[in-house]
């Protein structure tokens, strides 16, 4: 058995759906919530209630129709946003609200104008005031990547002292590098009193590419949630990806870590967060990209032939592809002919795959990809001329 279970906190619904382009109707809304539910995710952030009538209907339609996933509502340190999102949340059967406020000095200074102790009382009223509605309470320090490590100690303590039931460090601009990341975390862990009694809550941003390497790097230093969207999708780069980290933490066994997600879901998921949101997933995305599991190389093509483990550390039936896929080009060899012959119920001797092979090798350089029909003209060719031959 696992070490430990880590959470995992989908924002797909909030954070995923502020790419532009990207925004869904409410019934969308709920089809990809009810299909996040049966992945297994522990808690769906589903929208941020005081943005928009649509938001807050949305979060009402989905707290009504899901019942074993915590539902979450995001909210600024204000008490109409935390209000609206109560009021968005009362059908719930597991509410949680999710407010909190910058901490770096460019977040406190810049953009909220006020001093680092005005911070600590607005993010400590906010997360009282929330108490006041639901039990489960987020607190956020917003770029709390870039914040000095002192005060962001003392602003968790605070909030955890008023009531927080979980703890979010993001890392807002994906700034960190993951030992930094990890080092906060510990750091934290080390000097926050209460902290042990909370859960610690990662929240990566993918703007140099470290998210899912830094939400890792949290987990491995202390925390026990991981916020994260499918496809990776979210603000600017956007965020950690779901299917990345829950793969990453299932397959890594000296990590000693799992999640409750069933990974069997992993592909149908993408596809449908990709359709809704119409936003097409990059076919090298790892875990589900149409060629995570995909051959063309003639060398990988007869290592995997031979033991599929060779050149795949996932099997594809565990993240819901069906199998990997040899895929014919002018690289391939004659192995990945023949397998490919013989799934199409065409058996070839020696002799005949080496003819097979030498027109196949025209075809591909004129092809690029030489599909199942290309196949089946060219035995059928082949097997005319050979029977001419012998007659």
């Amino acid at each position: 058995m696992p070490n430990k279970r880590i959470q995992i906190f989908d924002t797909t619904l909030r954070d995923g759906e502020q790419v532009p382009g990207c925004q869904l109707n409410t019934q969308e809304k709920i089809e990809i919530a009810i299909a996040l539910e049966t992945l297994g995710v522990d808690v769906m952030e589903v929208g941020f209630p005081i943005s928009s009538p649509g938001d807050f209907n949305s979060v009402v339609k989905i707290s009504e129709i899901i019942k074993h996933t915590t539902i979450c509502a995001l909210s600024r340190a204000v008490e109409k946003d935390i209000e609206v999102a109560a009021q968005a949340l009362e059908k719930a059967a597991r509410p949680r609200i999710h407010t909190g406020i910058g901490t770096s000095d460019s977040h406190v200074f810049n953009k909220l104008k006020t001093t680092r102790e005005d911070v600590i009382e607005r993010g400590v009223a906010a997360v009282k005031y929330a108490k006041s509605f639901v039990e489960d309470v987020e607190f956020y320090a917003e770029d709390a990547g870039r914040t000095d490590n002192d005060f962001l100690a003392e602003v968790i303590e605070k909030v955890i002292a008023a009531g927080a039931t979980v703890v979010n460090i993001p890392d807002t601009t994906g700034y960190c590098l993951p030992w930094d990341y990890g080092a906060k975390i510990k750091y934290l862990k080390e000097n926050v009193k209460g902290i042990d009694n909370v859960t610690i809550s990662t929240h990566c941003h993918n703007d140099l590419g470290l998210a899912t390497a830094n939400s890792i790097a949290g987990v491995v230093n202390g925390a026990t949630q991981i916020e994260c969207t499918i496809n990776g999708i979210g603000e600017r780069a956007g965020n950690a990806a779901l299917e990345e980290v829950v793969m990453i933490l299932r397959q890594q066994k000296s990590l000693d870590y799992d999640t409750g997600i069933n990974s069997r879901c992993l592909k149908s998921i993408s596809e449908l967060v990709s359709t809704r949101m119409r936003m097409t997933v990059q076919p090298n995305k790892a875990i589900v990209g149409s060629n995570a599991f995909a051959h063309s190389s003639g060398i990988h093509q007869d290592g995997v032939i031979k033991n599929r483990e060779t050149y795949e550390i996932i099997d594809p039936q565990e993240v819901g592809v069906g199998e990997s896929t040899i895929v014919l080009t002018a690289r391939s060899g004659r192995a990945a002919l023949r397998f490919r012959l013989e799934k199409l119920g065409f058996k070839v001797s020696t002799e005949e795959l080496q003819v097979v092979y030498d027109q196949f090798l025209t075809v591909a350089d004129k092809n690029k990809v030489v599909q199942d029909i290309d196949l089946i003209q060219l035995h059928s060719r082949i097997s005319s001329q050979i029977t001419e031959l012998n007659g």
